[in-house]
């Protein structure tokens, strides 16, 4: 396992600042403390695929998919760059490892649900320009409600760059096996705060966490002395079976999880999220 890419801090006003730490997205950077300044590698451009990377759902179709980047229920407010299909693409040790992490979820009579997968740095250079641009505050209602988004970098809430782009890092979350149906998203409705209990946030199906998914707050630290009862539970509960399966928690964001033994840990990939990216079977 090699040493994770180190996001670097935010700095208003300074160029420089701008090419090494804005190259980010929500839930990029590995586990640890904050990290010290590095740029961000250069694209690879969009070549096809790697021969291991798999749709999930070849793998396991019996794990919930909710690619929240390819839909406008986002901390953007749109679809992402990248994103033209709702699909999870990982590196296939990634996915069969979560294939056997499904086994012991629905042991305990849970399910996983993946919000994202493989991310490519087009997406990357997306939210860049959304951290960017301080005037665009539509999202933040919901998705940072406590925390100013020209701090979003420094706090750690964004950072570059993303082991997403890797193809083996998955945020996700448990759902019951017999999980209700998820409310259908309604751009009209009234934001409603990621920090708010369960029974007021957006009802996708999934347990109560403590907070809903992409929550740029310091209630979304996976150990959060705050959240207690069920959603503390339901954390430790996740965070134990990912660590069972060869994955380790970012310990800022309860839902995003790093393949240990990931096959790439010094490349970042480009290509769009679509079947068509992949080798041909």
């Amino acid at each position: 396992m090699s040493v994770p890419a180190r996001p670097g801090r935010w700095r208003a006003g300074t160029a420089l600042a701008v090419a090494v730490v804005l190259a980010s997205a929500a839930c990029q950077r590995p586990p640890g403390p904050a990290p010290t300044p590095r740029p961000a590698p250069p694209s690879p451009g969009a070549s096809p695929a790697p021969a291991d990377f798999v749709l999930l759902s070849e793998v396991d179709p019996t794990i919930a998919t909710d690619i929240r980047y390819a839909t406008a229920y986002n901390f953007v407010g749109r679809p992402v760059d990248g994103y033209p299909e709702p699909l999870c693409l990982l590196t296939r040790p990634a996915a069969e490892a979560l294939r056997r992490v499904q086994t012991a979820a629905r042991a305990q009579g849970h399910r996983l649900r993946v919000y994202d997968c493989y991310r490519p740095q087009r997406a990357v250079a997306h939210f860049v320009r959304w951290g960017a641009d301080t005037a665009d505050q539509r999202t933040k209602a919901e998705f940072y409600p406590r925390v100013p988004k020209d701090r979003l970098f420094a706090e750690g809430y964004l950072g570059a760059p993303t082991a997403h782009s890797r193809g083996s890092t998955v945020d996700l979350t448990l759902e019951p096996l017999a999980a209700p149906p998820r409310a259908r998203y309604d751009p009209g409705r009234p934001p409603t705060p990621c920090t708010a209990p369960a029974d007021r946030r957006f009802a996708d199906g999934s347990v109560d966490m403590g907070t809903g998914f992409d929550c740029f707050d310091p209630l979304a630290h996976t150990d959060d002395p705050r959240v207690t009862g069920p959603a503390r539970q339901h954390r430790q509960l996740l965070k134990r079976l990912m660590a069972q399966g060869g994955f380790v928690n970012y310990d800022r964001e309860w839902w995003h999880y790093r393949y240990a033994d990931e096959p790439y840990p010094r490349t970042y990939f480009d290509f769009p999220v679509a079947v068509a990216s992949l080798p041909p079977r």
